[in-house]
């Protein structure tokens, strides 16, 4: 990386920027077009924005293209990305999806996993049947991160993980964390006799109960919970009781809050071993 230093100005040129130009309106088009799933999938690509994210994923997946500011490009030498170009900060928010765009944006590929079995097996893991919100998925994946689980196993039906409000969510957890889609209930049925814990309202007190550090904790849809197919696989039912008992309280939990209180004690109980 060369630097001139004009003045008081400094100036950074680096291998393979684009200079400041407009975006063309193609290049908005298709960035926006990302909102969409059918394109993230024909693509195989996903959108990430922001300083914070788009520097947690560099080096983690490859990197198509990526548009950001002069300032942005000096603090960040060294990009390695198919596609550099330097914008304005009004060039930016007119490609941004974002209500207050950050300095970057950034296209990145989609990485293909192999679900294994042996992933449950031999440690915890989550399964979500039929999240809905992209929100929620990019928290659950989120604290995921936080607590060390490294597979989320998703129903087919589950929002797609490369949604942009999933992966602004994520923080940048989606580096760090493999989310796969598959049938729930046939995957179930091939982890055998492995721990398969579910939240239910006849479910047993999680906290007076003893929680593996191996196995498969399922969350279920927003407003149904855990669909009827799959909650006939599961073996461990647990309950998270509202304090104080019998106390008339919310209906429910969030299904990220829920996450987070059930993850929060397993690793609380492996801690204690």
């Amino acid at each position: 990386m060369r630097k001139w230093y004009i003045g008081n100005i400094f100036i950074a040129l680096q291998k393979n920027i684009k200079s400041m130009a407009s975006l063309s309106k193609n290049k908005i088009k298709y960035i926006h077009s990302l909102e969409l799933k059918k394109i993230r999938k024909e693509e195989r690509v996903f959108l990430a924005e922001g300083p914070k994210l788009v520097g947690d994923l560099l080096g983690h997946f490859p990197c198509r293209f990526l548009a950001a500011t002069p300032f942005w490009f000096q603090e960040h030498p060294g990009i390695d990305a198919s596609e550099l170009v330097e914008v304005s900060q009004e060039d930016l928010s007119r490609a941004s999806l974002l209500k207050t765009p950050q300095q970057v944006l950034a296209i990145f590929e989609q990485p293909q996993y192999t679900l294994d079995p042996e992933a449950v097996r031999s440690s915890l893991c989550l399964a979500l049947d039929d999240v809905q919100d992209p929100g929620n998925l990019g928290t659950i994946i989120r604290l995921a991160d936080w607590f060390g689980i490294e597979h989320i196993i998703c129903s087919q039906n589950t929002v797609d993980v490369y949604n942009p409000k999933t992966i602004q969510a994520t923080m940048g957890g989606i580096a760090r964390v493999k989310v796969h889609y598959t049938s729930l209930p046939d995957f179930i049925r091939s982890l055998g006799d492995t721990p398969v814990f579910g939240t239910f309202l006849d479910g047993k007190n999680m906290y007076e109960q003893p929680l593996s550090a191996n196995g498969l904790i399922v969350m279920g849809n927003e407003g149904n919970g855990i669909g009827k197919e799959v909650a006939t696989l599961i073996n461990r039912k647990l309950y998270i009781p509202n304090y104080p008992a019998g106390q008339e309280t919310s209906e429910s939990l969030n299904v990220a809050i829920a996450t987070a209180v059930i993850c929060a004690e397993f690793r609380r109980q492996a801690a204690w071993k």
